[in-house]
């Protein structure tokens, strides 16, 4: 059968063709089989009733449209996907030059030089040769990189010939692409404008519909089949349902909001039940929405990721217990400033990870002791997730020494991982903080996208437009636009609307331009006008960052050193009654001032502490110290680390090393080291502190030492 056209399918909405009523769940990828109880079957016809009668009369209400218009934005749709095939094509013509300029680069570059470096050691290797076997190993190498200079060569003279016979063409390219642009520029203008011409602004503005649309969709989602076998399970569930379909404004909070997971609304409404029975603070300032996020996110169960080694723990994550985590934490202003300010569909993305609500604590305790610099930042494109730059090392030849007693991110945090680790730990430190984020891989590579003031942004991989994410939003530029479109508030209710709309007509779901469906009427309207509503309110797209980190350790960007005041206190050496000294770590007599390596930060304990930097070697600090009295010392500091085989080596006044102090891996916790005995004498005494490793550097947090008198 053919399908409808934009002029059938308002022929639909004229004449209230009305669709069977779980066509919806005809079309769900995987409706679970449900055998119900006759009790159950009675249920599933009254719901399927309701569902049926709300079409016939939400339809009824929709503007009848004409036949002229609608054919315009055909019309219009059409020109606008030639003119994108044509882009296509011109960006192709022009995508072979630049092939073309890489393939030269490259010969030049990494054949041809790598082969002339390689000619120049192995002829160093040669000229240092003391034996036959060196000597015949070295001609062998030289050889081989003549060799390969030769087939360099031989290549570029290929690939420069076909740049060239390409590059003949560039200026016809470079118009084609340029025409192309424009013609998809005003393409999308007169489809804008036919859309607009159609006359559904009073329709999408207009909140009269919204409750039986919002009802609807639930029902639609949820399925009668689905609603009537959770409703048959007793009284209490049948009576969950009954408020459900009762209660208007809940329903198009749900439907904003983007509905419960995989339709299971009535285990949202229980999860909503029990949140409100648990907690007597659920109807203080954004905590409803947050309660609401819980129940539509964890209507599927959550599978917990639990330490290898703790089998007892449980499979699932528990809504009500995540919920009263995140109440807690909020009430106790742990979380970032902005969580207040976030709606229902932004909480969905901060309370659906997999990690146990303890190593939520866990996160933001270790980066409040170890990283403090990385909370109190104020660029929010780098705001808690800083930490995948500055020590979660890139590789995983560490990863066999992850240990069971540990959960997956403080093994993360201990042993790095390549770009999969990296990108879950950047999600979990953020979901700690109450920051949305959400996965956003792209082909070969995984990457993250999270939350700020001034809009999404892509962290530790390419920018939008080249990845995509979970859920209604396949590709990543359908889930931007949707985000921008949100923040316009109630501008973007004519989005949801005509959306809910296409529901009741029968349309295919289409969430977005990049979607693998293609959008029919309603639904194309509400991409044109979300595609309106950002556009009046000028959204920019933000650029991504730590592209060059995606896969590497050392990052070409400039990093901006988080400045502290300091204060004479907080340099002030001590000493108590029984002799005792206490360093602060920021008393430094060299450096005296954050350079990267080694970094000054506010601490949370008070005062301030001493970071260094993972890439610190080479680096070294001193203290200068009068000590009341000659004598030994048992000298202890105190330390927060991310992982193991650390030491920190001391050097009393010039001495080559007086002691090295084992740093204890304490998961990002504050914790004393083991003391080791040092001399000082009576007067000025310099200590200087450097770094040692058994394995690969890792950086240490600092916020005292202290000398204790051997008696």
């Amino acid at each position: 059968m053919k399908k409808p056209t934009i002029t059938t399918i308002c022929v639909i909405v004229a004449t209230a063709i009305i669709i069977t009523p779980d066509a919806w769940a005809r079309k769900k990828k995987s409706a679970p089989k449900v055998e119900l109880t006759q009790a159950g079957q009675q249920l599933e016809k009254q719901y399927a009733a309701q569902l049926e009668s709300l079409k016939i009369e939400i339809t009824k209400a929709l503007p009848k449209l004409s036949g002229a218009k609608t054919s315009a934005v055909e019309k219009a749709r059409g020109n606008e996907t030639s003119a994108n095939k044509a882009l296509a094509e011109a960006q192709k013509n022009m995508g072979e030059i630049k092939k073309g300029q890489a393939l030269v680069a490259h010969a030049k570059g990494k054949w041809i030089g790598g082969a002339i470096k390689g000619i120049k050691a192995a002829k160093e290797k040669l000229k240092k040769s003391k034996t036959d076997a060196e000597r015949e190993a070295a001609e062998k190498e030289l050889a081989n990189w003549e060799k390969n200079k030769k087939d360099g060569e031989d290549a570029l003279k290929e690939r420069q010939a076909d740049l060239d016979k390409a590059l003949k063409h560039k200026t016809k390219y470079e118009k084609a692409l340029k025409n192309a642009n424009e013609t998809l520029t005003k393409a999308k203008a007169d489809t804008l404008q036919a859309v607009k011409n159609l006359g559904l602004k009073s329709t999408l503005t207009s909140d009269k519909l919204d409750a039986k649309l919002a009802k609807f969709v639930v029902i639609m989602e949820a399925t009668p089949k689905g609603l009537a076998a959770f409703a048959e399970k007793g009284a209490k569930q049948k009576k969950l349902i009954d408020t459900l379909l009762s209660s208007d404004d809940l329903l198009v909070q749900m439907a904003i909001a983007d509905g419960a997971k995989n339709g299971n609304y009535g285990q949202a409404m229980k999860i909503l039940t029990d949140i409100q029975k648990a907690s007597n603070k659920v109807t203080e300032g954004p905590l409803p929405k947050l309660a609401l996020a819980v129940a539509l996110e964890h209507a599927t169960p959550i599978k917990q990721r639990n330490a290898v080694a703790d089998a007892k723990a449980p499979a699932t994550v528990d809504p009500v217990k995540r919920y009263l985590h995140f109440e807690k934490a909020f009430l106790d202003g742990e979380l970032d400033p902005a969580f207040a300010g976030l709606s229902t569909w932004d909480y969905r993305m901060v309370v659906n990870g997999e990690e146990p609500n303890e190593i939520l604590t866990w996160g933001r305790a270790m980066l409040n002791n170890y990283r403090p610099d990385h909370i109190s930042t104020k660029d929010y494109r780098w705001r808690y997730v800083a930490l995948v730059r500055s020590d979660i090392r890139y590789g995983s030849q560490d990863n066999k020494f992850d240990k069971p007693e540990l959960q997956f991110f403080q093994n993360i945090l201990m042993n790095g991982g390549i770009c999969g680790r990296r990108a879950f730990i950047g999600r979990f430190t953020l979901r700690a903080f109450g920051i949305p984020v959400i996965a956003r891989p792209q082909r070969g590579h995984a990457a993250l996208a999270h939350w700020t003031p001034k809009g999404w942004v892509v962290c530790l991989g390419g920018g939008w437009g080249i990845g995509w994410t979970k859920g209604r939003y396949d590709r990543d530029l359908d889930f931007l636009a949707n985000t921008q479109a949100r923040a316009t508030g109630k501008p973007f209710m004519q989005v949801k609307r005509a959306q809910w709309i296409g529901d009741v007509v029968g349309e295919p779901r289409a969430f977005g331009f990049k979607s693998r469906t293609k959008p029919e009427f309603w639904y194309s309207a509400s991409l044109y006008t979300q595609k309106d509503i950002i556009e009046t309110s000028k959204a920019k797209t933000l650029a991504a960052v730590g592209e060059d980190i995606g896969e590497a350790n050392v990052t070409k960007e400039k990093v901006e050193i988080t400045k502290v005041k300091m204060t004479q206190k907080d340099r002030e050496v001590t000493v108590n009654k029984q002799g005792v000294i206490t360093i602060p770590a920021a008393a430094t007599t060299n450096p005296t001032k954050s350079n990267g390596k080694i970094i000054f930060m506010d601490s949370q304990l008070g005062g301030k502490q001493l970071h260094f930097s993972r890439n610190g070697g080479g680096q070294t600090f001193e203290y200068t110290v009068d000590a009341p009295k000659a004598g030994k010392y048992r000298l202890t500091a105190k330390v927060a680390t991310p992982s193991w085989q650390q030491h920190l080596v001391i050097a009393v006044n010039g001495q080559k090393e007086a002691a090295s102090i084992e740093l204890p891996h304490t998961i990002g916790m504050w914790e004393d080291t083991e003391p080791v005995e040092v001399v000082l004498s009576d007067d000025k005494n310099t200590l200087t502190f450097s770094h040692k490793t058994d394995g690969y550097a890792k950086g240490f947090s600092i916020k005292d030492f202290t000398l204790t008198p051997v008696k």
